[in-house]
């Protein structure tokens, strides 16, 4: 019937029960059945089919992920950190005892005192073991008659007790009337020791049940308190460490767990457990310094080279511990930060503070900042030439500029300043300096290039006038690298740049570096990245006083300032990019350096711009008017094919070391610095080159003469027509 009916239907309203989808219109029974869909060509390929997995590789990765959860990690801390203070607390409860009874404890205490060079406090320890011992062989003398004393007492004490219940038991008997109360007294006392022998009976199970766990629980307490655990286990707040003072047992263990095995066994072989490698603690600024003498086989060297993990061992950062090597050998020096100390600020510089602040450049220092020990750290500036380095953005502008706004309350500085960044760090200077440059350009490269030849020429000057008193010139280039990096060239096609002796601006600062100070004509530059490209050799070693903010590695850092200072422990590339900015590493001279010491870390007063405008406004009143040049003013530039003409006269041929002779003597500042090279490059340039003749070269005057009437003949208006 419901077949019929089907059939009957609607085609166009008949809807298939399998998908409820309209039905294709047409005529002709309607198939219920399912059918399978038709093949698809795009899946006749065969599925790819994992390999099972072994079981007992799922096995291994569920025990690896069980093992390292972090519920198993903490379950692990907290058993080990637990298992740890019952052992720590028995070995502290033993030492405690066996020093209670033996004179360990003074013995240990007087090597200390001997170790750190306090007589008096050794004698002192030495006096308290000597009445240890003596009291102690007294104690043992006295126990040999003990026996005696004890019987005789224990006689006399029977006695004692038994006429006095006799006596009791009298007064009872007369009391009462009845003679059998004699025995009262002495069968109360017998009842007693019955019921305390039952007490006892009784509660002597649990006693030894219970007695064992109490001493494990008071050892548990003991070393919990005393945190007689590993590091890794303890909770994360006595983990942390942070705030702890260093105590010599601190840096005992720290030294001793290094890893170097020399100084870990020779530490354990000392009877003083390392105490006489330590000199006294002292404070020294926002931390604590103390000199560590190394046993035999030890260097220092090992030591340094484990900055990180003996700061660590000393629960500190490693930018708060400071190693250098004193004097004494064998021996290095830690500086231990308090925790956190050196990122707090160190207050501002005295030329903000302080409206009446002066300078001399002769006797005076400049304020620079604080060293690590919280002194002042003041810079002589006198005749010194001074180079700063370091990573982009660490306040290298702000430290040399410092250094210059203090000598700027000096009037008798003349200040001649090249700023190769141009953003107007300098430009407070403006009315200060008689020469201030500023950009980044090869123009500018080629101006403050000419700068410093100028203040080249004008020390030459005051070496040939002996016994004048020269007022102080100091010359500032800041971001020098971009002077000795650059490849731009003069009209001559001599280099701006370079490191070779080619070069214009190194050529001129070691000029002054070789001969300027006698003269009062120095030189301060800044520069990034140090490297032979940036700072050449000549140029770098050529300075009084080295500075390096942070680098990014010991290459650099040697580089910077120097291998003996690197070799002492100095360590620029060990500070925090970015945190320690102003924190600058000095070595050199003109900075007080601790007896045997190669460098000091100084953290420099920041002086932002704001208030190095201010405080270069008040230099400015305390000067007569200065106008400052933004171009260096130079005479007509020589011509040196026409000088090369006009020093051959009428000879027709002159040898080239004659010719650069005579043009020497025509003009000193132009061509003092000339040699063969220079002298052939201007004459293949106009085509007279010099050739040999006898075996010498020659420049010949008609080529000469050929060249400039070619020269002059191509430059005329009528050769142009």
């Amino acid at each position: 019937m419901t077949e019929l009916a089907v059939e009957g239907a609607d085609m166009g309203t008949l809807h298939h029960l399998d998908d409820h989808r309209p039905a294709p219109t047409g005529a002709g029974p309607v198939d219920l059945t399912k059918t399978a869909p038709a093949p698809d060509p795009a899946q006749d390929e065969a599925p790819v089919v994992k390999a099972p997995v072994s079981r007992w590789v799922r096995s291994g990765r569920a025990i690896r992920r069980a093992a390292t959860h972090e519920r198993t990690r903490t379950a692990g801390r907290l058993t080990v950190r637990h298992g740890m203070y019952i052992v720590g607390g028995g070995r502290i409860v033993a030492r405690r005892t066996w020093e209670g009874r033996t004179a360990a404890r003074y013995e240990r205490m007087l090597r200390a005192a001997e170790a750190a060079g306090n007589l008096d406090l050794a004698t002192e320890w030495e006096e308290r073991g000597a009445r240890f011992r003596a009291a102690r062989h007294q104690r043992r003398m006295d126990l040999l008659t003990a026996p005696v004393k004890a019987a005789k007492g224990a006689a006399a004490g029977a006695g004692v007790t038994a006429g006095g219940l006799l006596l009791l038991g009298i007064f009872l008997a007369i009391a009462n009337k009845d003679f059998t109360d004699l025995a009262t007294p002495t069968m109360a006392l017998i009842e007693l020791v019955r019921w305390i022998v039952l007490i006892i009976s009784v509660v002597w199970g649990p006693l030894v049940t219970l007695g064992p766990w109490a001493a494990v629980l008071g050892l548990w307490a003991v070393g919990r308190h005393q945190k007689a655990a590993p590091q890794w286990a303890l909770p994360a707040r006595d983990r942390s460490g942070e705030g702890a003072p260093i105590t010599p047992s601190i840096v005992v263990t720290a030294m001793r767990d290094l890893g170097v095995s020399t100084l870990k066994k020779a530490i354990k072989e000392m009877g003083d457990v390392g105490a006489q490698m330590l000199s006294p603690i002292v404070i020294a600024g926002c931390g604590v310094e103390v000199d560590v003498h190394l046993p035999s086989g030890v260097s220092t060297e090992e030591i340094q080279n484990r900055r990180r993990k003996l700061a660590e061992n000393l629960n500190r950062h490693e930018h708060e511990v400071f190693i250098t090597i004193p004097p004494s050998p064998r021996t290095v020096r830690l500086w231990i930060a308090d925790s956190g100390a050196l990122d707090e600020p160190i207050g501002p510089s005295p030329l903000v503070t302080d409206p009446d602040v002066s300078a001399n450049y002769k006797t005076g220092r400049a304020p620079w900042g604080q060293d690590l020990r919280g002194d002042a750290a003041l810079v002589s500036l006198f005749q010194r030439m001074l180079l700063i380095t370091g990573l982009s953005n660490q306040g290298k502008t702000a430290s040399l500029r410092a250094l210059a706004l203090w000598l700027a309350f000096d009037p008798k500085v003349e200040f001649r300043i090249g700023d190769l960044k141009g953003v107007g760090d300098w430009a407070m200077f403006d009315g200060l300096a008689t020469v201030l440059i500023q950009g980044p350009t090869d123009d500018h490269v080629l101006k403050v290039t000419e700068m410093v030849e100028d203040a080249a020429q004008e020390m030459n000057r005051r070496l040939q006038s002996p016994g004048e008193d020269f007022e102080p010139l100091v010359v500032i280039v800041d971001e020098a690298q971009v002077a000795y990096g650059s490849g731009a060239v003069d009209k001559n096609k001599i280099p701006l740049g370079g490191a070779k002796a080619t070069s214009r601006y190194f050529r001129a600062i070691k000029a002054i570096h070789d001969q300027g100070r006698a003269v009062n004509v120095t030189t301060w530059e800044g520069t990034q990245d140090p490297t032979n490209e940036n700072l050449p050799k000549r140029s770098r070693e050529g300075n009084h006083i080295r500075s390096s903010l942070v680098l990014g590695t010991e290459s650099q850092a040697r580089m910077a300032i120097g291998d003996a200072a690197i070799d002492g422990g100095a360590a620029p590339h060990k500070l925090r990019q970015g945190l320690d900015k102003g924190t600058v590493v000095v070595a050199g001279d003109g900075i007080k350096l601790a007896p045997g010491q190669t460098s000091v870390t100084v953290r420099t007063h920041y002086i932002d711009t704001d208030q190095a405008a201010e405080i270069a406004d008040r230099a400015k009143a305390a000067r007569t008017g200065v106008t400052t040049l933004h171009v260096v003013e130079r005479d007509d530039e020589r011509d040196p094919l026409a000088d090369i003409a006009t020093v051959l006269g009428s000879d027709a041929r002159v040898r080239t070391q004659e010719v650069i002779t005579r043009l020497t003597a025509l003009d000193e500042d132009t061509y003092s610095g000339w040699s063969f090279i220079d002298l052939k490059r201007v004459l293949d340039d106009a085509g007279a080159e010099p050739y040999k003749s006898d075996g010498r070269m020659v420049v010949a005057r008609d080529r000469v003469t050929a060249a400039l009437a070619n020269r002059d003949g191509d430059g005329s208006a009528s050769a142009s027509e």
